[in-house]
């Protein structure tokens, strides 16, 4: 053989041993379609933990086994069968003329004397009564129940134990829900669609049954409850609201006229074909369609009249489009080629998380804990827990989604300024339990949590760090400096050891502690310091000089306290983790302090790493909430502890369950809690992303061989700032 011809086969096979090799470097591309469609829920009995929500982040509606609401009631113990969006509110006329300024009650606090803060005064009756008011008022509204009433063969209508066969599907993919079941043996198919564009849903229902007039769709309009939670289905109360239906020429379009004290709104049904409605008592209609074999309903709610509803095949067209867009969008997590018979659930907790987030926590405003499923805290949103509803948005790629709802602080500025201003503090003081209207929630633990004050500016640099624009630095300066400002003003200056404290007058996010005598929680230093010189960093990007008041506490900021080697939850309860403590329930929040924040030589990695021994031994983790789980697991990761972030993330409790709809199961009376959700994906974005300084990769899961996570396209947490 010629030298030539034996250099060119050589050159041929490096080649080949090159590419070859390249293509093993390179990682595939993630089948996201697959990763996803797999975790499409599956129903297969009346379950009434396990109904099923569509929604376009704005609004959702969630049905039962018959692919809509037909027995609320039914579920109302469970996972309630909701209609809301973020418009539909309601208040109660303030028959009593209450006065917030009665809610008021002044300490002295932080050599503030007559600092007043909105709180339920027990001693007062009138007080109290006023709290109470302002707490549930104005409270989200359940705009309806969209249901099917089916007539067994002997006229009675059919109840949930009469269906039989259930069948039902959401595929996570489309936003489809496909339900099927039998009643005295004659199939019922119902598909249901949430509407993308607008705050509706569409329906195509199938069976033999229409022949014989057995199947009609109902609309039931219940009232508030103006309590704690709002489970849709308070039909008393009948003649203090107002339900109207104007048909249309057509015959196919009917308007309901909705009225309650101030409030109004509208609810349209649009068929495909002639229908006929009857009032059956007030409140409850129905309406039965002339179709022999299938038809279609599009209802739409809105608070203005004049509104174009979607027909069926348009609400099928867009709801496809929309859902296909987001998961091909933004980030993607694979756990197929995990050996740890752990791995399949994990991930379809984060598929099912991010299908949940994006169709209840992606509007306009903060949502409340239960979304758009049913009222907890009236309806309110919590603005601590508003980190855990939307951080994990830039973390996966979707920044948008984050920033659509950040506009609130905005317009909740002036009441903020307000807030601060009473209590004697610069700046503004963000508002805990609140509502759209930035109304704050009286409240004896809410009115005093500091912890929700940075997350505007953790929120504000995620966004910047995404998209690093002029534009939204001089965008988000207002709410980072102005909330700079109290965080620089709120500490109490410590003359005999010449250091700022936190508190007293402070309810840490550990929410068990005496506010009169709190002082110094960790995870409050920790993020306090961090968000100063975030702040700081700032106002050098914007070419401006750094503020003295500012860097005075960031320099001056108490240590976290210490004893026997180990991180207390306050400085003020020395005997922290003692047998006896009260404070070994709740949020185990000391980790927070070394969670989703970085050490910024301010948390001692190995006095930490004992903190974190102690707790994962002492705490009482049958009394914890579904975030803590994700905190758990954000700390392990930053402690270089991937077997332990995994057991957190994973544990056997009751408040970290996780529903077959996906939902985050904490007891009876919260049968769903989103910041659960949220936690998951933040806490897999760091495990599998890093952050600023990590070197290893996938830091948050075993490297025994067990946890091949593959991922693309997620952010690390790219937030130190210990060069300022």
């Amino acid at each position: 053989m010629k030298k030539t011809n034996l250099l060119f086969l050589l050159t041929l096979a490096f080649i080949s041993i090159y590419s070859c090799n390249k293509s093993l470097k390179t990682p595939q591309k993630i089948d996201r379609k697959a990763v996803v469609t797999r975790h499409n829920v599956q129903i297969k009995q009346i379950d009434t933990l396990g109904s099923l929500s569509v929604g376009n982040g704005r609004f959702a509606f969630t049905v039962d086994a018959t692919g809509l609401q037909s027995f609320p009631e039914h579920y109302a113990l469970g996972v309630p069968l909701g209609t809301q969006s973020e418009w539909g509110w309601h208040t109660l006329p303030n028959s009593e003329n209450f006065e917030f300024s009665e809610t008021l009650k002044g300490y002295d606090l932080n050599g503030n004397p007559n600092s007043l803060y909105a709180i339920q005064n027990r001693e007062v009756e009138r007080n109290m009564a006023a709290a109470d008011y302002f707490r549930a008022n104005p409270h989200r509204l359940q705009l309806g129940n969209v249901g099917l009433e089916i007539l067994k063969e002997n006229g009675a209508l059919a109840k949930p134990e009469d269906l039989k066969n259930i069948n039902q599907e959401l595929n996570l993919w489309t936003g489809k829900i496909e339900s099927r079941f039998t009643v005295e043996g004659v199939p019922v198919k119902v598909i249901t669609y949430g509407n993308s564009k607008t705050d509706g849903i569409a329906t195509k229902i199938e069976s033999p049954l229409l022949q014989e007039k057995r199947i009609k769709v109902k609309l039931r309009f219940p009232y508030p409850t103006n309590q704690f939670a709002d489970r849709g289905v308070n039909y008393s109360n009948s003649d203090m609201h107002q339900t109207n239906v104007d048909e249309k020429e057509s015959g196919k379009d009917f308007v309901f006229n909705r009225t309650l004290d101030y409030d109004t709104y509208f609810v349209e049904a649009n068929f495909n074909t002639k229908a006929t409605v009857t009032k059956i008592e007030d409140h409850y209609y129905t309406l039965l369609p002339d179709a022999e074999n299938n038809f279609e309903v599009a209802v739409n709610f809105y608070q203005n009249k004049e509104q174009h509803v979607l027909t069926y095949n348009e609400t099928e067209e867009n709801s496809i489009t929309a859902w296909e867009t987001f998961w091909q969008s933004g980030g993607a997590v694979d756990f197929s080629e995990c050996t740890d018979s752990r791995a399949f659930e994990l991930e379809r907790r984060v598929v099912l998380s991010q299908y949940l987030t994006r169709a209840q926590c992606a509007g306009n405003y903060p949502v409340q804990e239960t979304g758009l499923t049913y009222n907890s805290w009236y309806g309110k949103p919590h603005m601590e827990m508003y980190w855990w509803h939307a951080a994990h948005y830039p973390l996966w790629g979707r920044t948008p989604l984050l920033e659509n709802s950040m506009g609130w602080y905005f317009s909740a500025y002036d009441n903020a300024k307000l807030i601060a201003e009473r209590q004697g503090y610069k700046g503004v003081r963000w508002q805990k339990m609140t509502d759209h209207d930035a109304g704050e929630a009286p409240s004896n633990v809410g009115s005093f949590l500091i912890w929700q004050q940075p997350h505007v500016i953790y929120l504000a640099e995620m966004i910047y760090r995404n998209n690093p624009s002029n534009e939204n630095l001089e965008k988000y300066q207002k709410l980072i400096f102005s909330t700079a400002e109290f965080m620089a003003s709120y500490p109490n200056y410590d003359a005999e050891n010449d250091r700022y404290i936190l508190g007293k007058g402070v309810i840490p996010a550990q929410e068990c502690f005496n506010k009169l005598e709190t002082f110094n929680p960790p995870w409050e230093l920790a993020y306090w310091k961090w968000g100063l010189q975030t702040a700081q960093k700032w106002q050098e990007r914007l070419g401006l000089e750094p503020q003295k008041d500012w860097q005075k506490i960031i320099d001056k900021l108490s240590p976290m306290a210490q004893k026997d080697g180990v991180y207390l939850v306050a400085e003020s309860v020395p005997n922290s983790y003692d047998s006896t403590s009260e404070h070994l329930i709740d949020h185990p929040a000391v980790l927070g302090a070394l969670s989703a924040l970085p050490h910024n030589n301010y948390v001692d990695l190995e006095v930490m790493n004992r903190t974190f021994d102690l707790v994962d031994k002492v705490w009482t983790w049958n009394h914890t909430w579904g975030w803590d789980f994700p905190l758990e697991a954000m700390a392990a990761t930053r402690l270089n502890r991937p077997e332990d972030a995994i057991k957190g993330l994973l544990r056997d409790e009751i408040t970290n369950t996780y529903l077959p709809n996906g939902h985050n199961y904490q007891n009876e009376r919260l049968t769903l809690y989103l910041p659960g959700n949220g936690g998951i994906l933040s806490a897999v974005a760091l495990m599998c992303a890093g952050y600023d300084g990590n070197t290893i990769t996938n830091p948050g899961f075993p490297k025994d061989g067990t946890w091949n996570v593959k991922w693309e396209v997620l952010t690390p947490y790219a937030l130190t700032t210990n060069h300022i």
